[in-house]
This record gives C-alpha cells, structure tokens and sequence, in this order.
C-alpha cells in the first residue's frame, strides 16, 4: 500500500513496473506465509494441550523453516526469474524498470517470512498485540524510508522504484529484529518461548509442519496466483489497465487485511478447542466466525460500490486509470461476501488439520473455472480488463460454496465422534 502510493507519484510506468514486481513476487511470498500457518495451528494445538515442551519446538523449527524458505524462494524465484522477465508479455518499457526493485523485494522475504512466524507463535498464544504494534512500526519507518529514498529528502538521492524496494528491504530486517527481541523478554510467553534459538533443527517437528504447511501454501497459491495470473492478462490491455489493477488489488488487499487477521484468530480458536477436544465450542466457533466474515465483508463492499472513483483518485489523477479501476472496484464489492466466508472456512479447516483436500479445492475453483472464465471475459467479450475480475468472483463463489459445506461437516462428525 504504501509503495503503491508514493510510487504512483513517478508516473505510470513506473507503478506499473512495481505492479508487474508485485504480482510475480506475491506468488512466492503468499506460498511462504501459507506455508507459516502451520505454525498458529501447532501452537494453538499445543496450547489445547497444555504442553509447552511441544510449543517451544513449533516456534524455534518454525522459524527455521520460516528462513529456509525465504532463502530458497529468494534463489530460486528472485535470481533465477529475473533473466525471464520478459517473457510474460509485458511492455517493454515496464519491464526494463522491474528487476532491481523486483531483487529488492524478493530478498525481504527472508526476514518477512522470519517475521511471520514468530508472529503466528505469539498469535496462537493469545499474544497478538506486541506482534502487530512491530508490524506497524515496520510501516511507518517503511513509509519515512520512502519518503527519504525515492524522492531523495534528507540529503539522500532520489533512488525513485528502487528507494522503495531499498526501504521495504530495512524495515522487514528491523522488524525481525523486533519481534525476536520481544519473544526473548516476554515474561507471559517465557515457558512457550525457546530458551536456546539455535539448536540443530527437530526434523520430525519440521517434518510434521510441513505437512500440514505445504498444502495450506498451495491452496493459498492458488488463489493468490489466479489473482497475478489476472494482472498479467490484464497487462496485455496496457499500462494504463495494468496501474487500474494495482489502484484496485491494493484497495481490496487493504480491506482483506481485516477478515485475514480475523481468519488467524479462527485458526487458533478452534485449533484450541481441537486440541481440547471441545466440540460444543467448535461449533459456536464456526457460527461466529462466520457471522463475523459477512458483516465486515458487507461494509467493505457498499465503501468500494459507492466510493471507487474517490478510493482510485487518492492513488494518481490519470482521469483513464481512475474510471477503470473505479469499474474493477464495483465488481470487487459485488465479492466480498463469498470472500470472506472462503478465507473464515478455509482458516478453521486449517485449524482442524484438515488441509489436503481444501488445497484440491483451491486450485479447481481459481485454476479449472477463475482463470479461464476470466480469459474468455476478457478477450471474447465486450467486458475486456473487468471481465478478468468477473472471472475471479466465480472462482471465490466457488471456493466459498466448497470449503465452508466441507467445514460443516467435518465439525459436525467430529462432534459425533467425542
């Protein structure tokens, strides 16, 4: 968000540079938080539990993992597509301005994905408060960063795309640093919290996460990815429907912000009552978190009806990129409800350990209906770019309809079964 704003101040071009980043960089990244949500769910699980010994090994192999992962989506996705860039059809001038940044973002990961699970240990133990006032500070110092780097105040040059990228880079850094220091000092979270951090890795504890990690990652990548698919079908409209996309992800994700920190806190809840084996909660669980979802998620879409023009007007002032993502902006309130019961069910099936299945789920919704309904929207009808946003509302109906019928049922026989 903040990259996106003061970014977009340098021109088109240039927000579509860092929009092209952002979508391939999402891809990777989202794989590695979904693949961190193990942690919440073997933490609140412990916690159930009560044993502490086992919530200790979650965090410090958690955070193993959290690196391991980054480095190698860093090497991987970071060094080894660069040199491919232009091969996904972007204009020439765009690509040409995206791989420093690009670098720049990839790296982050490292610490981000470090960041995020010591932040789902703290989550899981009722301890969400520290984690997110460092998360804030982090978005601060990143906005001065910015404000410094890419107009080049105080003294400093105006590094422009790549002051952003050099600014997020830091502030992911300061904000591991943070959240260990936090952790290491927490007296309440002192018994939960490992007393040594480097130790040789616990590769059954590692081996457990991973298996409930790699298919959360793979269904959170589907749909994340369905969603950069459609920036990149966008992109062949232009540079123009290609900055209108980002005016308008960045709104949504903004908004998503608030059923995605709910969707952790319904993880641990009934990752807890699991652990207990409380059924009776389970369901008060599933009840609440749903009627929560769909409360918040109908606010957000009569803001983005009734106020897309003004929403994309404090991004830029192309009067072209402000009426098309003012457009996209309408489909995405016509959304919100089934998104939010998707991300609610998804997040307490995750809690449950129940994640291979809902992974199969994911791609058929976003990969065999989202993506290529949205291509046939797009260049075989009249509806060109909003088309492509048309397409990924079907495949989050879908994915609403499926992951939250599976949900009831598998709490329900659950209940039956204790």
């Amino acid at each position: 968000m903040a990259d996106t704003l003061m970014v977009a101040k340098l021109g088109v071009v240039e927000l579509a540079a860092l929009t092209f980043a952002t979508l391939i960089f999402h891809v990777p990244f989202v794989f590695g938080i979904g693949m961190l949500t193990c942690v919440a769910v073997r933490t609140s699980v412990a916690r159930g539990a009560g044993d502490r010994a086992k919530g200790r090994a979650v965090c410090r192999n958690g955070l193993y993992l959290g690196a391991a992962t980054g480095i190698l989506l860093f090497l991987l996705v970071g060094l080894g597509l660069v040199p491919f860039l232009g091969w996904f059809g972007q204009p020439e001038a765009v690509v040409t301005r995206t791989p420093s940044y690009y670098l720049l973002i990839m790296a982050s990961a490292v610490p981000a994905l470090m960041s995020i699970a010591l932040k789902n240990h703290g989550d899981a133990m009722d301890r969400p408060w520290p984690s997110f006032w460092i998360s804030f500070a982090a978005i601060v110092l990143n906005i001065g960063l910015n404000w410094v780097l890419i107009y080049g105040n105080l003294g400093a040059p105006a590094l422009g795309l790549e002051g952003a990228g050099i600014a997020t880079l830091i502030a992911r850094i300061l904000m591991f640093v943070a959240m260990v220091v936090w952790l290491t000092r927490s007296k309440v979270l002192h018994d939960w919290v490992p007393r040594r951090w480097l130790r040789v890795p616990d590769f059954g504890e590692i081996r457990q996460q991973l298996k409930l990690g790699v298919p959360a990652s793979l269904q959170t990548v589907a749909e994340v990815g369905a969603f950069s698919a459609s920036g990149l079908l966008i992109g062949k409209f232009g540079a123009i429907a290609l900055a209108a996309h980002q005016v308008a992800i960045t709104c949504v994700a903004t908004a998503f912000m608030v059923p995605l920190g709910l969707s952790m806190a319904l993880t641990v809840r009934i990752g807890e009552a699991y652990g207990a084996e409380d059924g009776p909660r389970m369901r008060r669980i599933v009840r609440a978190g749903w009627g929560m979802s769909v409360g918040f998620a109908l606010f957000s879409a009569v803001v983005f009806l009734c106020f897309g023009e003004p929403l994309a007007a404090m991004f830029l002032e192309e009067p072209d990129v402000i009426v098309l993502a003012a457009a996209l902006l309408g489909v995405a309130g016509l959304f919100q409800v089934v998104d939010g019961l998707q991300v609610a069910s998804l997040a307490m099936l995750r809690g449950i350990e129940d994640v291979r299945v809902p992974a199969l789920y994911g791609f058929a919704g976003y990969w065999l209906a989202a993506i290529p309904l949205a291509y046939v929207l797009a260049f075989h009808t009249s509806l060109g770019a909003v088309g492509v946003w048309w397409g990924l509302a079907a495949g989050l109906t879908i994915a609403a309809v499926v992951l939250g019928g599976r949900l009831w049922k598998k709490v329900g026989r659950y209940c039956d079964t204790i």
